[in-house]
């Protein structure tokens, strides 16, 4: 993602800067002060309090042989 329009985005929940991370089958934005994970589908971030994840939760998700989608 562009660290230009990165700089632009900010946590939909504390309004904090978010950070970019990367797994094998997907990225997201991590915001450090709330520790949830936003996804970035299709190169869109989906900034939607509802869809932010913990970080506990992504990383499960995105480590070898965890189930679901």
């Amino acid at each position: 993602m562009d660290k230009d329009f990165l700089a632009l985005l900010a946590c939909p929940r504390c309004r904090s800067s978010l950070s970019e991370v990367s797994g094998e089958t997907r990225d997201g934005l991590y915001c450090a002060q709330c520790a949830v994970v936003y996804p970035i589908e299709d190169g869109i971030p989906v900034l939607l309090v509802e869809e932010g994840v913990s970080r506990n939760v992504w990383e499960e998700k995105e480590s070898p042989g965890a189930s679901g989608p």
